[in-house]
This record gives C-alpha cells, sequence and structure tokens, in this order.
C-alpha cells in the first residue's frame, strides 16, 4: 500500500496535459490604443525672456565669428611670429602738446585748493637716486613756479652732499602762496620710490616709471592710443629689462632701440616723452652706457644736450 497517492498528470500513455499558465502578473488596461485617432496633446506656451534670450545668443556668435574672422585676416599679415607692428606712419602723424602748461591747466590735472599749495611729496632711497625724478623736476621748474625742498628721514644715517643739494641751492624769496606746485623731496629707507600728492585722501604712488608718468602727465600732453601704449611700454622695458633685467635682456633692449630711434629721433616719435626721460636715466645708471649702438649713442647726445639731463649727469660723478 502506498504512503503518499499523487493525482496522475497523464491522461493517455504518453501525452501531457496542457495546463493554463498565466502570461503577466497583473492585467491592465491597454492605454496605447486609439492614439492617432486622440486628439493631439496641449502644447504650452514659451517665455517670451527665453525667446529673447536665444535670440542674443545667436547675435552673440554671429558676432564672435566676425571677429574670428577679422582676426584671422589680421594674422595673415604677419609673416613671422614675433613681428612687431610698424607704428611708425601713425606716430609720424600723432599731433603733439608743446610742453607748456599755465596755472589753469595745472588746476585742471590736480584739482583747484583754494588757500593750499599743491604739495608734491616723494620718498627715495639714497642708495638708488631716482634720475628720472631728478630730471623730470628740472623740467617742471622750467614751465612753473616750484617751491623744492630736500629733506632726510630719521630711518636714514647718512646722505652724500650732492643729493642734499640735488635741488640746487634753495633760497626762498616769495611766500609759499606764490608759488604754483610744491616738490618736497624726503630721503628715506624705502625699497622703491613712493609718492603722494595729496596726503589725506590719496594712496601712495609706487615705482619709479609710475611716478615719472605722474609728474609728465603735468605738461599736458596729448598722444593718440597708439602712442601712449607705445610710451608706456619703453618706460616698463627701460625699468624692468633696461635697469634691473640681465645682460641679455639689456643687449636686446638696445637693439630695439636702436632700430626705433634709426626711424624717429625720440623714443615716442618727434617729441621728447617720459619715455626718453626714463630710457635715459636708466641707461646712465648701468653700466651699459658704455657700449651702445649708432642710434642710441646719437640719442643720448640727443638728450644731454638739454640742460635738465646735464644737470643730472653731475649726481653720477
Amino acid at each position: 500500500m502506498p504512503m503518499y497517492k499523487v493525482r496522475s498528470f497523464h491522461g493517455a500513455p504518453g501525452a501531457v496535459r496542457a495546463e493554463q499558465l498565466p502570461t503577466c502578473m497583473y492585467r491592465l488596461q491597454n492605454l496605447h490604443r486609439g492614439l492617432a485617432a486622440a486628439a493631439p496633446p496641449h502644447q504650452e506656451e514659451v517665455d517670451p525672456s527665453l525667446l529673447a534670450l536665444e535670440s542674443r545668443q545667436e547675435e552673440i556668435l554671429k558676432r564672435l565669428y566676425e571677429l574670428k574672422t577679422a582676426v584671422d585676416g589680421l594674422s595673415k599679415m604677419i609673416q613671422t611670429p614675433d613681428a612687431d607692428f610698424d607704428v611708425t606712419n601713425i606716430i609720424q602723424a600723432d599731433e603733439y602738446a608743446p610742453l607748456t602748461a599755465n596755472a589753469a591747466d595745472l588746476d585742471s590735472m590736480l584739482g583747484k585748493d583754494y588757500g593750499a599749495l599743491k604739495d608734491i611729496v616723494i620718498n627715495a632711497n639714497p642708495s638708488q637716486p631716482p634720475l628720472s625724478l631728478l630730471v623730470l623736476h628740472s623740467l617742471l621748474c622750467e614751465r612753473y613756479k616750484i617751491l623744492s625742498a630736500v629733506h632726510t628721514h630719521s630711518s636714514v644715517k647718512c646722505v652724500p652732499e650732492n643729493l642734499l643739494k640735488c635741488f640746487g641751492e634753495q633760497t626762498r624769496k616769495q611766500s609759499r602762496h606764490e608759488y604754483q606746485l610744491g616738490f618736497t623731496l624726503i630721503w628715506k629707507n624705502v625699497p622703491k620710490p613712493q609718492m603722494k600728492f595729496s596726503i589725506q585722501t590719496m594712496c601712495p604712488i609706487e615705482g619709479e616709471g609710475n611716478i615719472a608718468r605722474f609728474l609728465f602727465s603735468l605738461f599736458g600732453q596729448k598722444h593718440n592710443a597708439v602712442t601712449s601704449t607705445l610710451i608706456d611700454s619703453w618706460v616698463d622695458t627701460a625699468i624692468f629689462q633696461l635697469k634691473e633685467g640681465s645682460s641679455k635682456e639689456k643687449a636686446a633692449v638696445l637693439r630695439s632701440m636702436n632700430t626705433t630711434l634709426g626711424k624717429t629721433p625720440w623714443l615716442g616719435g618727434n617729441e621728447l616723452t617720459v619715455a626718453d626721460i626714463v630710457a635715459w636715466c636708466a641707461l646712465q645708471q648701468t653700466s651699459s652706457s658704455n657700449a651702445v649702438p649708432a642710434n642710441v649713442q646719437k640719442w643720448m647726445k640727443s638728450c644731454e644736450n638739454l640742460a635738465p639731463f646735464n644737470s643730472a649727469l653731475k649726481l653720477l660723478k
């Protein structure tokens, strides 16, 4: 007698009974039937600000493409990667203002201060005298009535006699209010020259090149953008490469100066600029002035023919 009895799955011998098996776990109504006949879904309206943004983007991309085309066209004009843009014709066509100015011009540049003398105060280290600022002082004395003074700060123990008298013998014969500008030089232990025009409201201007730019602007010369950029470039080159650079950098600057001075009498074109003053002083304070190319040598003699440059040479002796 069997222990368990199991229902037979075989009807006839060799035949398997067909069972109804499920084809899915859950049955749901088909939602995809009749979509063609259904109404199209409602489309949301596009924000007008988004449309404006897209239009603006397309306009910017169009302008960028035009700029890229223009730059590509300019690049084809340059034959070598390091070729410089020849601005000789532009410089010669520039209009220069003479190195003259009156009291009204000085007021417009520095601001009018009733009852007080406009005083420029410069701190400089006597171990590294800013020769270009002394040349500019002499040039300014030819244009304005300047009250000059030299002082020594307590941080400096000894100052050479020629630096104490770098402005000459100062014999004040007029009252203070009769002068147009004050120029005070203080020999002080500072890492680089510093200048303040308004002690209360002005941050100091640092660096011989930056101070030279400010002082030369008092002459009121006006240049176009190309000439102004060229002058600034020569000032930086004179300070950072000709005065403080390596021997290779100095040689490269002298070659560049020789090429430029072969086309124009001065570094900035047809008139003396701050670039000539700073570059000449940098050459005088380095050994580079001993052996210079022909055009540079001729230019140096032209500078030394001017009284302010000639007087500055005496400070180096």
